[in-house]
């Protein structure tokens, strides 16, 4: 690996954390495309899982107090579920469909209804919830998307939907390393990203988290909403048009 896609991978590692730990989600999306790009597909799941487990970790950790760990067991229980099915599949999704899915989630997450009854913490939801984002992290790289429609009626506080949501995603990248990890073992080891890469990645993802945090703090609610919304359409009308632009190549 050159020295300049190094750096790419760590200043996005970055940045990436630094906007999840201030929106939530849109640093996983923004960096799976990223690394979709520019890594094999195997070795950019292995590694974006790694990153964002750690990312998702140390933000759950922050907020430890606030986690629903019901609504945690009902999601894993989903988690294996779908992995037990999953396992049996041996797939590695190419690039275009990788960067087609993850430019399609955020318009599937804004077109359904506001008013959908998917409440998380009913558990017959949670364990669907569980299956899906697991299902579409082995597909796309990236669940929180999906994740967000079901804590949208949710009767929790603010605190508690982003510590609950940041185990869930941490539970969804566990999976996703498990799946990819096997595939990249069972390929010899190939795809594994180098250990001082994800040393330095590791660290700047927690250096990126705790940089947002100040960020998120200071933000209105207002502001908040508003450029999430933004952001995620505009970051997936650009991979779209990526992917369209490979498959006409």
């Amino acid at each position: 690996m050159s020295i300049l896609i190094a750096a790419a991978i760590l200043i996005a590692t970055l940045a990436t954390a630094f906007l999840s730990s201030i929106f939530g989600m849109l640093g996983g999306l923004i960096l799976m495309g990223i690394l979709a790009s520019i890594l094999p597909i195997a070795s950019a799941m292995v590694l974006h899982g790694l990153i964002q487990l750690t990312s998702n970790g140390y933000r759950a950790w922050l907020n430890r107090k606030d986690i629903d760990w019901s609504i945690v067991a009902s999601l894993f229980v989903g988690n294996v579920a779908a992995m037990a099915v999953l396992v049996f599949i041996a797939f590695t999704p190419d690039r275009i469909t990788v960067l087609l899915a993850l430019g399609l989630l955020p318009y599937i997450a804004w077109a359904l209804p506001k008013n959908l009854a998917l409440d998380v913490s009913k558990k017959p939801i949670g364990i669907f919830a569980g299956a899906i984002v697991v299902t579409t992290n082995l597909l796309a790289g990236v669940g929180g998307p999906i994740l967000d429609v079901f804590f949208q009626r949710v009767q929790l506080t603010r605190h508690q939907v982003v510590a609950t949501k940041a185990v869930a995603q941490a539970l969804g990248h566990i999976s996703k390393v498990i799946f990819y990890g096997g595939l990249a073992a069972a390929a010899g080891q190939q795809d594994w990203p180098e250990s001082w890469l994800l040393l330095a990645a590791i660290i700047a993802s927690v250096v990126g988290t705790t940089l947002g945090k100040r960020v998120l703090d200071k933000m209105q609610d207002a502001t908040f909403f508003s450029w999430t919304q933004r952001i995620m359409l505009s970051v997936g009308a650009v991979l779209i048009a990526r992917a369209l632009y490979l498959l006409t190549a």
